[in-house]
């Protein structure tokens, strides 16, 4: 068994480190290929839609939707969303919800286009559009540490952020900024300008999972807080450990909304309820030092089950950490499927990446917010509104959580 294991662990790795091999990485603390904002899910530049210049059909398509944001969202009202009737016949997985599915109006309207006080950062998650889906089961949390730590024990599994990189993926990188590591928040000393968020994001080698700020860090005492530093690639690996797989951002949604059409939070219109945050997001100066005063009863990471679950048992669909789905990104999909005129049926996502902000950079859409959106900065809490983040790298605020098809 320990010889099968690092055999699995061996040939995993080299996988792994072709896989980065194929794409832009996030080294830009070391001046290599890439650039941090591949990971950063909610960071957008005002400019967004109009900086490939004109490379290629959909950027130009992009440029000129951004001249007329009313033409590109084409805004309409939430219809009321249609669940299916039909119950599972089989036992309920362990630590799944039902999800009945069926067709619901996804995407976000034009009263929440100014994220971040950046004008067009919510142009991706327009317009209003119907989509069906079908029943599936839900992991009612985020993978914890506890559940990644018994996958990692049972497979062997080596995570992207700790196998080194090579000189094969970065041709001319000095040897010693070839190093494993991750991405990871670093408040400021004080206040500053929200116009650059390398001021407080750095690469940071010997960060993982196993310890999510780097080498002094550790996840002891924290098996119950959700599993970060998981690059896409993992979080597929530990789907088919356990038999599951990632949702579709469709999937997702309908999951979060919980049945109900046109709401603001996966608790309603509220940010507070009963004077009580509902979820683990950011108040107080943002990314200051101490700046989260922690209202909602935690300055970081949550372990989960901390706030109630939605109509349908889901736990943190909105803060925490940020989940990936199986989609690819592009600003444009959603005008796609409007534009086709019919409910879209288990849409999976566009067939490959594009983002104005990185034309070179493949990424997958992230949901639901983490503990670090602000209102001062990025309220990317809320219903319908997207992330992304480049599939080849993780940080301390991006894990994930499983679904499986209904067995018929």
């Amino acid at each position: 068994m320990v010889t099968q294991k690092k055999t699995q662990s061996k040939n995993q790795t080299a996988d792994q480190t072709t896989k980065r091999a194929n794409g832009f990485a996030f080294w830009v603390a070391f001046g290599l290929v890439g650039t941090v904002a591949a990971t950063l899910a909610w960071t957008v530049r005002p400019d967004w839609m109009r900086s490939n210049n004109g490379k290629g059909d959909s950027s130009n398509e992009l440029a000129e939707a951004s001249n007329d944001p009313g033409n590109y969202l084409a805004l309409n009202t939430f219809a009321p969303t249609i669940e299916n009737k039909t119950t599972p016949t089989e036992d309920r997985p362990e630590g799944m919800v039902f999800i009945p599915g069926g067709e619901f109006s996804m995407g976000c309207e034009s009263k929440n286009e100014s994220l971040c006080s950046t004008p067009g950062v919510t142009y991706d998650a327009g317009p209003i559009h119907r989509v069906y889906v079908d029943p599936f089961w839900m992991d009612a949390t985020e993978v914890t540490n506890r559940q990644f730590q018994k996958f990692v024990e049972e497979t062997g599994y080596i995570t992207i952020a700790e196998i080194k990189p090579t000189s094969l993926e970065f041709p001319g990188a000095a040897e010693e900024n070839l190093v494993a590591g991750g991405i990871v928040f670093s408040p400021t000393q004080s206040a500053v300008s929200l116009d650059d968020y390398l001021k407080w994001w750095a690469y940071v080698p010997g960060a993982n999972w196993k310890q999510p700020l780097g080498p002094q860090s550790s996840i002891e005492g924290k098996e119950d807080e959700p599993v970060v530093q998981i690059a896409f690639d993992d979080a597929i690996a530990y789907c088919k450990w356990a038999g599951k797989r990632l949702p579709t951002e469709a999937e997702w949604e309908f999951a979060a909304r919980g049945g109900i059409a046109g709401d603001l939070y996966t608790w309603g219109n509220q940010l507070s309820s009963d004077g009580m945050y509902q979820a683990n997001i950011y108040q107080g100066a943002f990314p200051v030092m101490e700046g989260d005063t922690a209202a909602d009863g935690f300055a970081g990471i949550a372990p989960v089950k901390q706030y109630k679950p939605n109509r349908y048992g889901l736990y943190d669909m909105s803060g925490n950490v940020w989940e990936w789905t199986i989609d690819w990104y592009r600003p444009d999909y959603y005008r796609t499927l409007k534009s086709e005129n019919k409910v879209a049926k288990n849409p999976q996502g566009p067939s490959s990446s594009f983002d104005p902000a990185e034309p070179g950079v493949s990424k997958r859409v992230h949901r639901g917010g983490s503990f670090l959106c602000s209102d001062l900065y990025c309220n990317r809490y809320l219903l319908g509104t997207r992330g992304k983040g480049d599939g080849k790298s993780g940080s301390n605020h991006v894990g994930f959580r499983c679904v499986r098809d209904v067995k018929k």
